[in-house]
């Protein structure tokens, strides 16, 4: 007497638990799909703009050069930013190895103080280096070294905010700073052309960083 409804019960609870079923499935093929998908391609680069990224490297460059103090008569000529390679991530590295990304950039300026003495340098290393600790870069290497032969004195800071670079060095082979200004990799625009970019020439000002 009792048989039949139960019978009915289970037989009308299939339809729900084979959709139930079925939506678990296929979020677990969904949720497969990205994981496999990240893995694949590796954390994504931010966007850049190469424009803002030039700005903020040369009003860095800006600031090193009045953070070093140096005579008028230490000149600086005019440098430009240019930009560096960037490579795949993830799974998918391997699949282009040692290929570069042509919708990936580095940003950085490359210049350089002729004719420092050893005691200049220092000293004007020593002005940018108190400078950038309080702004809260964080120092990531230290590059003085001294041998038989030679004597070398550098550092490099990091930005606590995107990860842009200030990397100074001096050697008493050559008396003059090289200083590197630089900004991580970073997707750009298909627009952008890097051989026909104004906003890339930098011309020192005294800003500060």
């Amino acid at each position: 007497m009792f048989k039949i409804p139960v019978r009915r019960a289970v037989v009308s609870g299939r339809p729900a638990l084979y959709a139930v079923t079925g939506l678990v499935v296929t979020g677990l093929l969904v949720a497969a799909a990205v994981a496999g998908k990240a893995v694949w391609n590796g954390t994504p680069y931010p966007s850049a703009d190469p424009d803002a990224v030039a700005q903020r490297l040369k009003s860095r460059s800006d600031g090193v050069y009045d953070g070093f103090a140096l005579p008028e008569t230490y000149a600086v000529e005019p440098s430009r930013v240019d930009t560096g390679a960037c490579y795949y991530r993830g799974l998918r590295s391997i699949a282009h190895i040692d290929e570069a990304r042509s919708d990936v950039r580095s940003f950085g300026i490359d210049w350089s103080v002729a004719d420092v003495p050893e005691a200049t340098a220092l000293e004007a290393q020593r002005r940018v280096r108190q400078r950038l600790a309080r702004q809260g870069w964080k120092l990531t290497h230290e590059r003085d070294r001294t041998g038989s032969t030679f004597r070398e004195l550098g550092f490099r800071f990091e930005s606590p905010e995107g990860g842009d670079q200030v990397d100074v060095q001096w050697n008493d082979s050559t008396t003059t700073l090289f200083i590197s200004v630089y900004a991580p990799c970073g997707r750009v625009p298909d627009t952008f052309d890097e051989y026909n970019w104004p906003e890339g020439v930098w011309h020192p000002k005294e800003l500060g960083l």
